[in-house]
Protein backbone atom coordinates (compact mmCIF):
# COMPACT_ATOMS: atom_id res chain seq x y z
CA UNK A 1 0.00 0.00 0.00
CA UNK A 2 0.94 3.61 -0.77
CA UNK A 3 1.91 5.96 2.35
CA UNK A 4 0.07 9.09 2.51
CA UNK A 5 0.50 12.46 4.05
CA UNK A 6 -1.37 13.37 6.79
CA UNK A 7 -2.34 17.24 7.75
CA UNK A 8 0.26 16.72 10.18
CA UNK A 9 2.36 18.23 7.07
CA UNK A 10 4.35 21.39 7.52
CA UNK A 11 5.61 21.59 4.24
CA UNK A 12 9.10 21.42 4.91
CA UNK A 13 9.98 19.15 1.54
CA UNK A 14 12.33 17.12 3.27
CA UNK A 15 9.93 13.69 2.33
CA UNK A 16 10.34 15.04 -1.46
CA UNK A 17 13.96 15.46 -1.15
CA UNK A 18 14.35 11.94 0.09
CA UNK A 19 12.02 9.49 -2.43
CA UNK A 20 14.15 7.63 -4.62
CA UNK A 21 11.16 7.76 -6.75
CA UNK A 22 9.94 10.78 -6.83
CA UNK A 23 6.42 10.10 -5.86
CA UNK A 24 5.90 13.47 -3.55
CA UNK A 25 5.72 16.49 -4.39
CA UNK A 26 4.05 19.91 -3.40
CA UNK A 27 0.12 20.22 -2.86
CA UNK A 28 -2.17 23.16 -2.20
CA UNK A 29 -1.57 22.63 2.01
CA UNK A 30 0.75 20.05 2.19
CA UNK A 31 2.95 17.41 0.19
CA UNK A 32 1.22 14.63 -1.67
CA UNK A 33 2.28 11.18 -2.68
CA UNK A 34 1.57 9.45 -6.20
CA UNK A 35 0.55 6.18 -4.91
CA UNK A 36 1.13 4.82 -8.32
CA UNK A 37 4.45 5.53 -7.83
CA UNK A 38 5.34 4.85 -4.16
CA UNK A 39 6.96 1.85 -3.74
CA UNK A 40 6.65 1.53 -0.32
CA UNK A 41 10.33 2.13 1.08
CA UNK A 42 9.12 4.30 4.06
CA UNK A 43 12.13 6.75 3.35
CA UNK A 44 9.45 9.55 3.30
CA UNK A 45 8.58 8.55 7.18
CA UNK A 46 11.96 7.95 8.16
CA UNK A 47 12.49 11.78 7.11
CA UNK A 48 9.57 13.26 8.24
CA UNK A 49 10.22 15.75 11.26
CA UNK A 50 6.94 15.60 12.19
CA UNK A 51 5.55 12.13 11.31
CA UNK A 52 3.43 12.78 8.52
CA UNK A 53 3.81 10.56 6.07
CA UNK A 54 2.08 7.26 6.98
CA UNK A 55 1.03 3.70 5.67
CA UNK A 56 -2.64 4.01 4.20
Amino acid sequence: MAYIISDECISCGACAAECPVEAISEGDAKYEIDADKCIDCGTCADTCPVGAPAAE
